[in-house]
């Protein structure tokens, strides 16, 4: 009997051993809120840095709004893009007016210093020059949209903006939607870039473009060359591998792997630059903003944001590319070093990170202790 209790206790503490070891560590932080002055404040959506240092802030400043014309109903907004040097003074706007700001949803800079706007309320994508000039456009803003009978508006719908026309085989455009071609699966996109609510973008080392089209009826990810020609897509509707429930981000490494936030499956999927499924990271929340360091070895950060219902969560984890979580840091709430709805994360170094929050109207860097 005393062997099987001592057998028992043996056991007991292996385990105990065994989850002690499994927790998530607390990992030291330093956060500061004071460094950036917004020169408008609002829900701060995107924020990216560049090879100089200089940060880069996409900013939901007002209110969308719609203008009643004589047949259709046009909508913008009120989003603004802002840059600051490395020591956080303001530098300047970009973008001022232009056309595609409706509601910021994500901010990149990609391998050429290139700034890239995304925008889930005209469903399209901005890219910049380092200076802030225009340089191209992916996606189209709807002409119209639907509004509900109220003082003033007329007591009917207003027209949907149509869908893309279909185009037989594959190809920019394409997709055989028509024609008596069977249909794709719920959440599969057309093969074109008609996004619908896109929330963000990533690049690999020859330009091509990984578009995450995943918070409107869409769950895909569409692929363009650095000219903006349609080359691939990938995924639907599901909890499968290659599969999403509304993506909220992607990401690449420096071996040209793709990371996925799919944020309704509680994972982060894996993929390699053709779509191939690899691998999936779980046990870190609902992952919404994500990030991956520039030095080597690369490190990955994910946000498990709040719901817009609650302010359950806000912590941000520190995962190895292999998937196992290094700590994790922050926690919801109003106050600096707390998170309140995570959107945007930077990290070009491997302990600094930079925080966009929605809900507390702020930018935070964010310093790990070694």
């Amino acid at each position: 009997m005393t062997r099987f209790v001592q057998m028992l206790v043996a056991a007991s503490l292996a385990a105990g051993a065994f989850l002690f070891a499994q927790s998530t560590p607390e990992l030291a932080y330093e956060a500061n809120a004071d460094i950036l002055t917004l020169p408008a404040y609002g829900e701060v959506a995107g924020i990216a840095t560049n090879s100089r240092g200089h940060l880069f802030v996409y900013a939901r400043t007002g209110h969308p709004v719609a203008t009643l014309a004589d047949e259709r109903t046009f909508y913008h907004g009120n989003s603004r893009l802002f840059q600051f040097d490395e020591n956080g003074k303001f530098v300047k706007e970009i973008g001022q007016g232009v056309y595609s700001f409706d509601f910021a949803q994500q901010v990149r800079i990609d391998p050429q210093d290139n700034i890239w706007a995304v925008d889930a309320g005209s469903n399209v994508l901005t890219k910049f020059d380092p200076e802030g000039g225009f340089l191209m456009v992916l996606g189209r803003k709807p002409e119209a949209i639907s509004v509900r009978p109220g003082p003033g508006m007329p007591a009917r719908p207003i027209d949907d903006p149509p869908s893309p026309p279909a185009a037989a085989g594959g190809g920019r455009g394409g997709g055989g939607r028509g024609g008596g071609a069977s249909q794709p699966p719920p959440g599969a996109g057309a093969r074109s870039e008609s996004f619908n609510r896109p929330t963000d973008v990533t690049f690999d080392r020859d330009g091509n473009v990984y578009v995450a089209d995943g918070m409107g009826t869409n769950n895909r990810i569409a692929v363009f060359n650095r000219d903006g020609n349609w080359v691939r897509g990938w995924g639907h509707t599901g909890s499968g591998p290659g599969q999403f429930n509304k993506i909220r981000g992607i990401v690449s490494d420096a071996a040209g792997n793709l990371y996925v936030a799919d944020s309704g499956n509680n994972r982060v999927q894996v993929f390699d630059r053709m779509g191939t499924f690899k691998s999936q990271i779980t046990g870190i929340g609902s992952p919404q903003a994500i990030c991956i360091t520039s030095g080597s070895p690369q490190y990955l950060y994910s946000s498990n944001s709040n719901d817009p219902e609650s302010m359950d969560h806000g912590e941000i984890y520190k995962i190895q590319l292999d998937g196992r979580v290094v700590g994790k840091f922050g926690r919801a709430g109003k106050v600096p070093g707390e998170f309140g709805m995570v959107n945007s994360l930077d990290c070009r170094n491997d302990n600094t990170v930079w925080v966009a929050e929605v809900w507390n109207w702020r930018a935070q860097k964010v310093t790990l202790r070694r």
